[in-house]
Formats: structure tokens, C-alpha cells, sequence
């Protein structure tokens, strides 16, 4: 009884996915509301999440040369403006600080929304020559958006997130930075996140402020939609004009930098949430999750159960990160609490199993139960959570691609996208009211221009002009 009081406070999935997304994250105690408006409180779990998306994404940074910085949390409006297109772009969700103490400020601070301005004004100091190339600088901060709706993880005023910065000699080693880091989020949300994702470009109208091109990932969530999972932008050459960021080149000569920006986000962590988990709460990746494996002692107070648990624990400490729940509650309690916390793989081990030289390995993504023998842990665990990381891709795969549809005109498209939540692949002529007229009409964009190009038509699907390109169009968070 203990356990369906526990799950029954989640709204089932189908019945109302928003109420459902926000039962998870409060349940499985990941983040709370705080006294301030749109913005979370990251708790433990959140945060080792977080933590273990840090670590997997730095890595890969720095094994690509790039080093981690720290940039002020204000910007000068005066700096901030120095990029017409990017504060345009921004203006509308600015934070901004006018008074320092009892003293109104002389110039308003803006409260970083991102951190252009400032690497631009950094890199214009302490670039000269082509010999100081190429900079590539990230850094883990928190940065502020004025959201008018927000949701944890989703979209909150305050979240959490790095971004890169880097600046080059020449146009193509800017072109292919931006490709590198876009191909290096997609494989980490592939590998660790167990989240297929679709890389392509963003259309003029849904590229970032200022940028030349904009590049995306979008992963698809378990109700149909899409999530923009991480961005990787080519700048040109337009914010070292704006902020003079030249260097003596090969010729001796003056010339202006190449500039990239990249970026991921604790949005992350709500995609984690939308493409896995399910109606008994989180339902984790094994490589991203802080604990893999709970062991769950049965009968504990029975002559040695207790100590051939700890025995399990430190036997499999060194192949995996493992914990055991000792407490005086329930089996039947611990064992729902833990499946709201989204642990991947459960130990029980009762007189019974013992005695039988074994333990019973419980999945949380099937709820399948296998005996393991107590003498071959250290081999099958291992093998056993990587078919959970597996089977975790394979199923948010084959969704993606039953709920991927193709549309070669306006009326099948119109049927489409209000009748089927999913990716809609449909040719375009590339003239934004066409673009326009689709997000009118029914509230969906386009995701990205995918660079696995596919020719499903001559004609634009809302115009019939000739077609210029594919593109993914849906709903999005």
C-alpha cells in the first residue's frame, strides 16, 4: 500500500503531460520553486545531474584544447549596445541594475543573458597577433533571462549552463569550430543522455542575435515535441567589427577575427526527464545517473544480510556508483522511492537469496527481475547497466522515427501537424512568410534545416514555389 500511495501523487503521463512533468521534478526531489519569481532551487539530485553533465561535457572541451574562464555577471548597457542585432535580440529579456547601494548608477548593468559582449570586449585587449590565435575559452555560469512563463529546467529567469567562446585566424577554422562543437554535443547527448537528437541548421528567423548561422540539435520528447537541446553559432566577423578585435596577420597586415559561440544548458536535464522517464517518476540513463546501482537489504534484521549488502557494495564500488538503503523503512516503500528517483538498477537481497549464493537485479526502465550470482557481480553489472543505456537510446530512437511523418503539401502537412505530435518533414522555398504563415496557423516552427538532406518534393509545402530545402517543423518547448 506503501508504494501505490507514493506513486499515485504523479499524474499519469497521458492524462496531462505538463502537470505530469512537474509532479517528476518535485517528487524525485530534483529542484524546488524559491521566493523568487521563475527562478528553481537545484536540490542534491538536480544537482549531481548537473554535476555529472559538467564533467562529461568538460572533458570533451578540454580534450578539444579549449580552457574554462570566468566573466563578470554584469555588462555595461554601453558594451552590451556595441551589437545592434544581439541586443535587439536580447532586449526584451534584460535584467538590468540601477542602483549600487542608496546610489543610482550613472550607466544601468545589465545582468548577463549570455556573454558576448563581454569575451568581445576581452579578446579585443589581448589580441594582437595572428600568433595569439586561436582563443577558445568556455565557461560554467548562471545567467538571467526575464522569462514571462517558465518551468523548471525548461525555461526559468535564472538556469544554469556553459558556453563557449572562441576566435580564429580565418572564416574556415571559425566554420569548423562551430561544426566540431555541434558534433560534440550530439554525441554526448547520444552516448551519455541516451537521447537521439537531429542536427541540422536554424532558418534566419530562428537563429541567435547577431549570429551568421546558427546550428542546432533538436531531440524529440515523449509527447511529440521538440527540444532544442544545444546551439553551436558562427559569427563571422560581425562582433570583431563591432568591438574592434583585429590582429596583425600573416602579412603584417590588420585584419579583423573570426568569432564562434556554443552552448548547453540544465535544459538538459528537463529533456532527460520528457524523453525517459515515466508514470513511477525519473527514470535515469545509467552513464549520467549519480547512483547506478541501490542496493536494498530484505528481511535486514535476519543474521547477515546486512554484511554481505555492504560486501556487495565495496565489491562493486570500483565498477560502478553504488549505494545501499539501510533505513528502518519498508522494502516495498524503498523500493518506489527509489524508482522515483529514477535509479537505473536494484539489488535485493534477502535470508532467501543468500543462502542461494545470489541477488535479484531489478531494472527500473522494464521492472524486469533476474537472479545474479553473488560470485559474478563485478562482471554482470556492468554488462547489465549498459544494456539499460542501450535499450533507453533504442526506445527514444524508434519514437522519433514512428513519430517523424513526411508532408508534400499544404493539406497534408495542415492534417499532420495538428493531428500528430511529432517532427513533420516538409519542403521549403526559404521565404520567411511562408515560415510565418505555418507558425500562425499552427503554432509550430521550424526545428532546423537537418543536414541529412532529403528531396521529398519540388514544391514549397505552403506556397508551391520551387523548393529550396527540407525542413523539421513542429511544436516546441
Amino acid at each position: 500500500m506503501a508504494k501505490e500511495k507514493y506513486v499515485e501523487s504523479i499524474t499519469s503521463r497521458d492524462v496531462d503531460f505538463a502537470q505530469w512533468y512537474t509532479d517528476v521534478v518535485r517528487k524525485a526531489e530534483m529542484a524546488d520553486y524559491s521566493s523568487v519569481r521563475g527562478c528553481m532551487i537545484l536540490r542534491p539530485l538536480g544537482c549531481a545531474i548537473w554535476e555529472n553533465i559538467q564533467k562529461g561535457l568538460d572533458q570533451r572541451f578540454k580534450a578539444l584544447g579549449h580552457e574554462n574562464v570566468c566573466m563578470p555577471m554584469f555588462i555595461p548597457e554601453s558594451l552590451l549596445d556595441k551589437e545592434a542585432e544581439h541586443v535587439e535580440g536580447f532586449a526584451p529579456e534584460v535584467a538590468w541594475v540601477t542602483m549600487g547601494g542608496t546610489e543610482q548608477l550613472q550607466e544601468r548593468l545589465a545582468v548577463r543573458p549570455t556573454s558576448e559582449a563581454l569575451f568581445s570586449d576581452h579578446y579585443a585587449k589581448i589580441v594582437q597577433s595572428y600568433r595569439d590565435l586561436p582563443k577558445l575559452y568556455n565557461q560554467w555560469v548562471s545567467v538571467v533571462r526575464w522569462e514571462k512563463t517558465t518551468r523548471p529546467f525548461l525555461r526559468t529567469t535564472e538556469f544554469w549552463w556553459q558556453e563557449g567562446h572562441t576566435v580564429h585566424e580565418t572564416a574556415e577554422e571559425a566554420r569548423q569550430e562551430t561544426l566540431r562543437m555541434l558534433d560534440t554535443y550530439a554525441e554526448f547527448c547520444r552516448t551519455e543522455l541516451a537521447i537521439p537528437v537531429v542536427k541540422g541548421r536554424k532558418t534566419d528567423k530562428e537563429k541567435f542575435a547577431g549570429a551568421e548561422a546558427t546550428y542546432t540539435i533538436e531531440a524529440m520528447m515523449h509527447d511529440g515535441k521538440s527540444l532544442q537541446a544545444a546551439t553551436s553559432h558562427y559569427f563571422g566577423d560581425g562582433f570583431a567589427r563591432a568591438f574592434g578585435i583585429q590582429f596583425s596577420n600573416r602579412e603584417n597586415k590588420l585584419q579583423y577575427v573570426y568569432q564562434t559561440s556554443w552552448g548547453a544548458s540544465t535544459r538538459l536535464i528537463g529533456a532527460l526527464i520528457m524523453v525517459h522517464s515515466d508514470d513511477n517518476g525519473l527514470l535515469l540513463p545509467p552513464h549520467i545517473a549519480p547512483t547506478q546501482v541501490m542496493v536494498v537489504p530484505v528481511a535486514q534484521h535476519k543474521p547477515g544480510v546486512l554484511e554481505a549488502c555492504q560486501e556487495i557494495v565495496d565489491k562493486l564500488a570500483v565498477v560502478c556508483r553504488i549505494k545501499m538503503d539501510a533505513s528502518d523503512k519498508m522494502p516495498g516503500w524503498k523500493f518506489s522511492e527509489h524508482e522515483m528517483h529514477g535509479i537505473p538498477l536494484r539489488l535485493e537481497l534477502g535470508p532467501k537469496d543468500l543462502a542461494n549464493g545470489q541477488a535479484i537485479a531489478v531494472r527500473r526502465d522494464t521492472g524486469e527481475k533476474q537472479p545474479v550470482s553473488l560470485d559474478d557481480l563485478v562482471g554482470t553489472i556492468p554488462e547489465l547497466l549498459e544494456q539499460i543505456q542501450k535499450d533507453l537510446y533504442d526506445r527514444a530512437w524508434q519514437l522519433m522515427q514512428e513519430r517523424t511523418y513526411t508532408a508534400t503539401d499544404w493539406d497534408s502537412f495542415s492534417s499532420i501537424i495538428q493531428e500528430k505530435p511529432g517532427f513533420v518533414k516538409a519542403m521549403w522555398c526559404g521565404d520567411q512568410a511562408c515560415e510565418d504563415k505555418i507558425k500562425e496557423s499552427f503554432a509550430a516552427t521550424a526545428r532546423c534545416m537537418p543536414f541529412e538532406q532529403e528531396h521529398l518534393a519540388d514544391t514549397c509545402v505552403c506556397c508551391g514555389k520551387p523548393a529550396k530545402s527540407m525542413v523539421i517543423w513542429g511544436k516546441a518547448y
